[in-house]
């Protein structure tokens, strides 16, 4: 894994090259919604970016999606969707594949990274040094605020990705990562996971294929009132990882990672 390079610096007359779309998968987010698109939107406004957002409501029960759509309606380069179905990897595969931006990303709607991070994540995309750039709550660079709980199972996932699956990357799950769309739209349709694996698999086969990752550091601070339910959470991820390990194995799966 490849330390990130310092982000160039870009005169300001110069329009950026490639443009950025950065989808924000919500499930019963209406208490933070709004706060947090408005927020997302005035930082991008300010970045020497050409920029979207999509926000993605997957199967909201709350008043989720009307948010969205209004929100939509009221900021200039604020899309949204709804799907009927549940699934973070779900919504994120169904906003990259439609999307037709040069770079991909995704944050998640709590914001707990800093948006000060985007452009040195942004950075090895737009220099062409990568393919993949991910936020790492692992580096040693990171500056992280989260309970002892969330601390040692995030450790001891991503212990378990490197002893079964010879993972290389350092934090599958940190809710910050962009991707170069023409390099990496065969391998998101390949991902199988619709839920919270979507990304260690993405990584998996990305790592399998030959795609550069880049890591960068981030600022970040746990959201106390986060939706995702850990227990269940841990449990799938645990048989995505024997999923896929078999898979690698070619065992109990036909999917192709080569």
């Amino acid at each position: 894994m490849e330390d990130t390079p310092h982000p160039p610096s870009a005169a300001a007359d110069a329009p950026p090259r490639d443009s950025i779309e950065i989808a924000v998968p919500v499930f019963n987010e209406e208490r933070v919604l709004e706060a947090s698109v408005r927020r997302l939107a005035a930082y991008l406004r300010d970045q020497p970016l050409r920029w979207s957002v999509v926000i993605v409501d997957n199967g909201s029960a709350d008043r989720t999606w009307e948010v969205a759509s209004r929100l939509a309606g009221e900021l200039p380069g604020v899309s949204a969707r709804h799907l009927e179905r549940r699934g973070r990897g779900l919504a994120l595969r169904t906003a990259w594949l439609s999307s037709e931006a040069d770079i991909i990303a995704y944050m998640d709607v709590d914001l707990s990274t800093d948006l000060a991070c985007l452009l040195t994540l942004l950075a090895p995309l737009q220099t062409g040094f990568s393919q993949i750039a991910v936020g790492s709550r692992l580096h040693p660079q990171s500056r992280v605020e989260r309970g002892l709980k969330r601390e040692i199972l995030s450790r001891g996932y991503n212990l378990i990705l490197r002893l079964v699956l010879g993972a290389g990357y350092g934090d599958a799950q940190c809710g910050f990562k962009a991707l170069r769309r023409a390099a990496t739209a065969e391998l998101i349709g390949d991902v199988r996971d619709n839920d919270w694996f979507f990304d260690t698999e993405l990584l998996t086969l990305a790592e399998r294929r030959g795609l550069r990752i880049v890591e960068v550091p981030v600022a970040w601070v746990e959201d106390r009132d986060s939706r995702v339910a850990i227990g269940r959470t841990v449990l799938q991820d645990l048989r995505g990882v024997l999923r896929l390990r078999l898979a690698l194995w070619g065992l109990g799966s036909r999917m192709e990672v080569l």
